[in-house]
C-alpha cells in the first residue's frame, strides 16, 4: 500500500462504485479524504467508517448545477486551506439515449448526460488547476472509460461514451499544457466494473452471464482495484507516467 499520509484528496462521487473504494482506500492509506456525494449521504458515511473525524469530511453537491459544484470546491478548499489531489469521478449514465427516441427525450439525455459528466467536472478541473497552480502542483485523475476509446456496447449509451471522452481530452491537455508546473495528470478507463451501474448495463445485455461470456476473466473488475491504481498515481511515485489513459478491463479490450 503506498502512503497517503499528509495528503487532502477530494473524490466527486464517493458514495458508492468506483468513488466509494476510492474514498474507502486513499483513506485507509492516511489520505485525509472529502467525499462529495449528491443524494446519497450513507453510501459516503459508509465509505469512510473506518477513517478518522479529523480526516475526512463530507460535502453534498447537485452536480446538475454549476453553481453547486463552484460550492463543492469552495467548501472542500475552504476546509484545510488545499487539496493535493482532485480524482474526477462523478458520473451519470442514461439508458434511454437511442436514436429511436424522440427529439424531446435525445436531447434531454445528451444535456443532462455532457451537464453532469462534462460541464460540471470541466469546473471542478478547471478550480483544481488554478489551485494547484498557486500551490506549486498537484494530482489530478480523471475515471474516463473505456468507451471513450472503443465506443459502447449498447448505443442508447452514446452520450455517456461521448462525455468520457469529453473529459479525457481535457485532461490529456491538461496533461501537456501544465506538466512544468508540477501538474500531474493521469486518465484511468475502466472496463466494467462491479457496481450498481454495471449491473443495470448487464441487464440491457441478457444478463450477468451473457456479459461476462464477453469478458476475458469472465467477472467484474472489482472496483478495488481502480481504488488501488488512484492510491498509487496520488502518492506521486510516477511523475512521468503523468498524462497516460490507464486501461483497467481484464485483458477484454487491449490497445
Amino acid at each position: 500500500m503506498f502512503e497517503l499520509d499528509g495528503r487532502i484528496v477530494l473524490v466527486t462521487g464517493a458514495s458508492k462504485g468506483i468513488g466509494a473504494a476510492i474514498a474507502r482506500i486513499a483513506g485507509a492509506a492516511g489520505a485525509t479524504v472529502i467525499a462529495h456525494y449528491g443524494g446519497d449521504r450513507a453510501g459516503a458515511e459508509a465509505a469512510l467508517a473506518d477513517v478518522p473525524a479529523e480526516r475526512k469530511k463530507l460535502i453534498q453537491a447537485d452536480l446538475h448545477d454549476l453553481a453547486a459544484a463552484e460550492r463543492l470546491w469552495d467548501e472542500a478548499e475552504a476546509w484545510k486551506g488545499r487539496i493535493d489531489v482532485f480524482v474526477n469521478n462523478a458520473a451519470i449514465m442514461r439508458w434511454n439515449g437511442g436514436i429511436e427516441e424522440d427529439d424531446e427525450t435525445w436531447d434531454a439525455v445528451w444535456a443532462e448526460t455532457l451537464q453532469v459528466n462534462v460541464l460540471a467536472p470541466a469546473r471542478l478541473m478547471r478550480r483544481a488547476l488554478k489551485h494547484f497552480l498557486a500551490n506549486g502542483g498537484g494530482i489530478l485523475v480523471t475515471i474516463s472509460s473505456w468507451g471513450a476509446q472503443r465506443g459502447v456496447t449498447n448505443p442508447a449509451t452514446m452520450a455517456y461514451a461521448a462525455s468520457k471522452a469529453a473529459v479525457k481530452a481535457m485532461a490529456q491537455t491538461v496533461a501537456r499544457a501544465y506538466a512544468k508546473d508540477n501538474v500531474l495528470t493521469y486518465i484511468i478507463a475502466p472496463g466494467v466494473v462491479g457496481t450498481q451501474m454495471s449491473e443495470s448495463f448487464a441487464a440491457t445485455q441478457g444478463g450477468t452471464e451473457k456479459v461476462f461470456a464477453g469478458l476475458a476473466m469472465g467477472e467484474w473488475v472489482p472496483p478495488e482495484d481502480i481504488g488501488n491504481l488512484v492510491t498509487f498515481l496520488a502518492s506521486g511515485k510516477a511523475r512521468h507516467l503523468s498524462g497516460a489513459t490507464l486501461d483497467v478491463n481484464g485483458a477484454t479490450y487491449v490497445r
